[in-house]
């Protein structure tokens, strides 16, 4: 799961979304750096992150990659899953439009960013003011997303190539996104998670 996806089941799951999205940008035990509220969140995501991974459908989805690009196809995964869920946005959530769930995420985060990591800061400044959450519907902005991430870190430098995988099975990885994410929102408001 990537941004979008881990700030809707924190939602669902009554979790703070702050400590969701900053999850990835802190190291070791949170406890003690955060309020606890945050520290649950931030341990939600990784919770998300392991279950995720573990899942047949998700296991499954690697195959669909080139060899040259198998090894990046989890964080591939992640930012398709954001693509899919802003894509069917409307018929996962029917009650609020993704831009007013984006809005009102950015309202609970932005007041706190001043006591968060200057990485994470420097995420939300584009973040927000770029709309990603509503352009991950975008396909030829996950190419983008992707393109990006291979440039910033060169030791995945493959995720760019890995869109190519993604564009050639989009249909089969749509279906497996449909079999395992909508059991995980129950899961989410089950607080099961």
């Amino acid at each position: 799961m990537n941004f979008l996806a881990h700030l809707h089941l924190a939602q669902l799951a009554e979790s703070s979304l702050l400590g969701n999205l900053l999850a990835d940008f802190v190291r070791g035990n949170p406890a003690g750096d955060y309020p606890a509220a945050v520290v649950g969140g931030i341990m939600l995501h990784r919770r998300i992150d392991v279950l995720t991974d573990s899942l047949p459908q998700v296991k499954a989805c690697r195959r669909y990659f080139s060899p040259e690009h198998r090894r990046v196809a989890p964080i591939t995964l992640d930012v398709v899953w954001d693509h899919f869920l802003a894509r069917h946005w409307q018929q996962i959530e029917p009650a609020i439009s993704l831009a007013h769930f984006s809005q009102a995420a950015r309202r609970q985060i932005v007041p706190h960013l001043p006591h968060t990591p200057a990485r994470f800061q420097n995420l939300n400044h584009y973040l927000w003011q770029e709309r990603w959450l509503e352009r991950y519907a975008e396909l030829p902005f996950i190419a983008n997303v992707l393109a990006g991430m291979a440039k910033r870190r060169p030791r995945l430098a493959a995720l760019a190539g890995s869109f190519h995988d993604v564009e050639r099975h989009y249909h089969q990885l749509e279906t497996h996104f449909w079999q395992f994410y909508p059991q995980m929102m129950q899961m989410a408001k089950e607080k099961t998670l």
